[in-house]
């Protein structure tokens, strides 16, 4: 057969198993293995690899992440309170599997949102299944789905993930039937499934956003409950950032 034919066939053959990255590289693997003498699994280790990389890429995609961003792109520097090593033990994932709550406390501007987003990355990078969202979409579907009578299945769903983060937690009052449907999330994934909470309030502050105190009480006790508590001080590094850029234009 000639290299034509046999390279046609090869193409062939991946099309019909589904093997898209080695029916397009393969001419390529082929003459480097040659090259340098490897062995032609190199096909397969590319599928692969570029399977691992799509199935990331999606789960990435599904968390709806409002910006994607990594541990690897944090500056622990600005937040010297938080340890690298502590933040990069829990990227290691052992919280999800003790279904263990995570709780970033802090004012605004001091990386939050940027941690808890990272190790929702951590996360997906395990492919594991992750959703992220705010407080207050959270409650805006849930009540939506009760409106529709579909509370139950839309419950259902929140359930199913392997890990839940929870964006700007107490930060807005919320009517108290919102409060019921929050509450309900977050007990039925207490000792089950992992949620990853940011909020600036200390927790003696939440009955001011929540009318309810015993909801309130409830909620927190779930919360918190063999829970990671990393507080990430009270001086935004935004704003340090802003002052110094400032300054060093008047310069």
């Amino acid at each position: 057969m000639s290299a034509t034919l046999e390279f046609a066939a090869i193409r062939e053959h991946a099309k019909l198993l589904k093997l898209p990255t080695l029916g397009g590289q393969f001419e390529r693997f082929a003459e480097q293995a040659a090259k340098e003498a490897q062995t032609h699994t190199r096909y397969l280790e590319a599928e692969v690899e570029e399977r691992e990389r799509n199935a990331i890429a999606r789960r990435i995609q599904e968390a709806r992440f409002t910006k994607v961003k990594t541990l690897e792109a944090f500056d622990f520097s600005d937040t010297p309170q938080v340890a690298a090593s502590r933040i990069r033990s829990l990227a290691e994932g052992g919280y999800l599997k003790r279904s263990e709550p995570i709780i970033f406390l802090g004012e605004a501007g001091t990386g939050k949102t940027h941690l808890a987003t990272g190790l929702g990355v951590a996360a997906c990078r395990q492919r594991l299944r992750v959703r992220f969202t705010t407080a207050a979409q959270l409650v805006n579907e849930l009540t939506e789905a009760r409106n529709k009578s579909e509370l139950n299945r839309v419950t259902a769903r929140w359930m199913r993930y392997e890990l839940v983060v929870v964006d700007e937690m107490a930060y807005v009052a919320m009517p108290e039937a919102a409060a019921e449907y929050l509450f309900q999330i977050i007990s039925g994934r207490a000792e089950r499934a992992s949620v990853i909470v940011t909020t600036n309030l200390p927790f003696s502050e939440w009955t001011t956003m929540f009318p309810n105190a015993r909801l309130c009480k409830a909620m927190l006790d779930r919360l918190t409950d063999q829970a990671h508590i990393i507080e990430t001080g009270n001086e935004s590094y935004r704003f340090r950032r802003t002052l110094a850029s400032r300054k060093g234009g008047q310069r």
